[in-house]
């Protein structure tokens, strides 16, 4: 099984607003950068994109390291509350409803499909790989062509029933 080290990160120009995500694989002496942008979501959603967008990218069962400065996605995991989220219909204690279950279905997915360790990182603080990252968000961020996120977008459209 190969060992592989997924460095991520997201951000927002305004939260909500233009968003954009970075992420970088790398396996032995190859290396690979990942990004995209979306017209309007949230940092949070742009630090689980960035996971899911490099979880996705491997062709292979692997052994992976993801090094994250979102202690959203990294507790999520790490601390298991997004299992216990799903268990409980995607409802946190309190029965407030889990934000971000699109990302968190599709993550869990592919942490099932790996071995999987979540490792947070302080942002901003020099790590270089986090500092690329964040640099790939920020240029998709700026970009043009951006997506539309689907998922938060529905979150933000009431669906009205007419009878």
């Amino acid at each position: 099984m190969q060992n592989v080290e997924i460095y991520t990160d997201g951000g927002c120009l305004g939260n909500p607003g233009p968003g954009g995500y970075g992420a970088i694989l790398a396996c032995g002496e190859h290396r690979r950068e990942l990004s995209g942008g979306y017209q309007h979501t949230t940092n949070n959603r742009m630090e689980m994109m960035a996971c899911i967008v490099a979880l996705d990218a491997l062709k292979r069962e692997c052994a992976v390291t993801v090094y994250s400065d979102s202690k959203y996605m990294v507790d999520g995991v790490s601390k298991g509350w997004a299992v216990k989220w799903k268990r409980n219909n995607w409802k946190r204690s309190g029965g407030v409803r889990a934000e971000n279950v699109d990302l968190w279905e599709r993550l869990l997915s592919l942490i099932e499909k790996h071995q999987v360790k979540f490792l947070w990182v302080k942002g901003h603080d020099g790590h270089q790989e986090n500092e690329r990252c964040d640099q790939l968000a920020t240029d998709a961020a700026n970009g043009t062509g951006l997506l539309e996120d689907a998922g938060y977008t529905a979150r933000e459209k009431p669906i009205s029933i007419i009878s």
